[in-house]
């Protein structure tokens, strides 16, 4: 659908040879691209219209930018607005942080449910273990700031409160460290990025052989640049937080 909406603006707008020809033409595509609906299931429909989203094997990363903007507008509304007594933005910052909260818990739930569905091998499961950890870290912090706002008195915002911005902005450390290693394991690792995980894991299948019983011990690993440098072991099995252990 929005493949078909950019082709169709051009040509509604003249930039094709012929404007009124290109224009006709958009709506006949569209047109037929509606009458296509009727033959397509709810799946298939929801696809068409949002191919990126229907393409993720879970919606955790659709759902990490919303406590990562919303805890952003908080911690500067209420730790500027307190400091510099402006009682309006720390109002303001208030129902931010019941969202942002109740944003970090979906996408902490979204993302222990991505830990078993993504493939991912034993480096890239270390990261994922730090960055679930920061993750649960920033939605107990922000729970723990809900409910101190929550069942404060009305002088709370009127007072500089300075115990609840060193929370704030260790919540806000706690983030950007969780972040980014959420970036590193997509943008280095490609972990969840189907092309790039069936290709990653074809290598360290390939890697697998079996030694001499009289040849000497060494050790393989991934990448000279790959963290935590350790030696590469045979599969093994591992959970994640006392969940149902898999293997790899």
């Amino acid at each position: 659908m929005i493949d078909l909406i950019f082709d169709v603006l051009p040509q509604i707008h003249g930039g094709g040879n012929h404007g009124g020809l290109g224009a006709v033409k958009g709506l006949e595509a569209f047109l037929t691209f509606i009458e296509s609906l009727t033959t397509k299931s709810p799946a298939e429909i929801f696809a068409a219209f949002m191919p990126g989203i229907s393409a993720m094997d879970n919606i955790h990363p659709l759902l990490v930018h919303f406590p990562i903007s919303l805890f952003t507008i908080f911690f500067f509304a209420d730790s500027v607005g307190g400091l510099v007594s402006k009682p309006a933005w720390r109002q303001f910052a208030t129902p931010i942080l019941y969202i942002a909260t109740l944003s970090a818990i979906l996408a902490v739930a979204a993302g222990l449910q991505a830990a078993y569905s993504a493939p991912h091998y034993d480096a890239t499961h270390t990261i994922m273990l730090r960055h679930q950890a920061f993750g649960i870290t920033v939605a107990a912090l922000g729970v723990l700031l809900s409910l101190r706002r929550l069942f404060a008195s009305d002088s709370f915002i009127y007072t500089k409160t300075y115990g609840h911005f060193a929370l704030s902005a260790l919540l806000m450390i706690c983030l950007t460290f969780g972040a980014d290693l959420g970036g590193l394991m997509v943008y280095q690792y490609g972990v969840a990025v189907a092309p790039l995980m069936q290709t990653d894991m074809a290598n360290e299948q390939a890697r697998e052989h079996e030694h001499s019983p009289g040849s000497a011990p060494h050790v393989h690993s991934y990448d000279i640049n790959m963290l935590p440098q350790q030696p590469q072991s045979a599969p093994h099995t591992h959970s994640h937080d006392g969940g149902q252990p898999h293997s790899h």
